[in-house]
């Protein structure tokens, strides 16, 4: 029987590679086959050139770059960027705790949670973390924050399997039998939420967030979809440039090409 590590191995091997070529070098991220969804829109886009010529509208050191925007093509120094897109949006594949906001890790842009309840991704903007290294301390506030998130999204979960059953009995005028429906499962999805165990953080993944850094307060909230593997210098040379108005960079950040490769 094969080991953990051997199937691990395996699974790497298995996965896609893009390479993301920059007037700042190039860097390599693995998708991960954990998130299908993404990973197979991500290799489509590449695929089209989709990428080619876009601009990282959005640089924050210690915390991300942004890229995606089809408006940032030959976007002019002073246009606000961001708000462009597909015509689509792709459902969450959130997957945390095994997907976490570790240093490199690839992930969807998304509207908020107030557009946005469901939490669903961009069909093309993405954004790579480069993050900072944080204090046990730190990761216990950042814990109950994703504790938080794990509830809420518990308690959708379970009032979303009523939506069918609650959209009948009231499309049947049957409004009593409807409302208690819905209180019986409010508090069926209440209880859930709060008796859920708390969460943790792994000894693993607080290694890698005081050691290597990420940004544990987006954890549970967007997903991830890879992980850069090879050029973690381009990504801090992207991240320190220097920011204007919605923290575009003054000199633009260009994706010269995005290609499929090889491990």
């Amino acid at each position: 029987m094969a080991t953990v590590a051997v199937l691990a191995k395996e699974e790497k091997e298995k996965s896609v590679f893009v390479k993301i070529e920059t007037n700042y070098g190039t860097m390599k991220v693995r998708l991960y086959n954990e998130t299908p969804l993404h990973r197979d829109n991500f290799v489509k886009l590449v695929k089209e050139d989709f990428y080619e010529g876009l601009l990282f509208h959005r640089v924050i050191k210690d915390f991300m770059i942004q890229c995606g925007d089809p408006e940032s093509k030959n976007a002019n120094p002073d246009k606000r960027l961001g708000a462009g897109g597909t015509d689509y949006t792709l459902e969450a594949e959130i997957k945390f705790p095994q997907l976490y906001h570790k240093r490199g890790a690839l992930a969807a842009a998304r509207k908020g949670d107030q557009v946005n309840p469901e939490k669903r991704s961009s069909g093309c903007q993405f954004y790579i973390v480069q993050g900072k290294c944080f204090t046990d301390d730190e990761l216990d506030m950042f814990e109950k924050s994703v504790d938080r998130a794990l509830q809420q999204q518990v308690f959708q979960s379970i009032m979303k399997e009523s939506e069918d059953s609650l959209k009948t009995l009231r499309n049947e005028g049957k409004i009593k039998e409807a409302e208690v429906l819905q209180r019986e499962t409010y508090l069926k999805a209440q209880k859930m939420a709060t008796e859920k165990n708390p969460f943790k953080y792994s000894d693993e993944q607080r290694r890698y967030y005081k050691t290597f850094g990420g940004t544990p307060h987006l954890d549970a909230q967007y997903t991830v979809f890879g992980e850069l593997v090879d050029g973690f210098n381009v990504l801090d040379e992207i991240a320190k440039v220097e920011t204007g108005v919605a923290d575009r960079p003054k000199e633009d950040v260009v994706v010269l090409k995005m290609k499929i490769v090889k491990n």
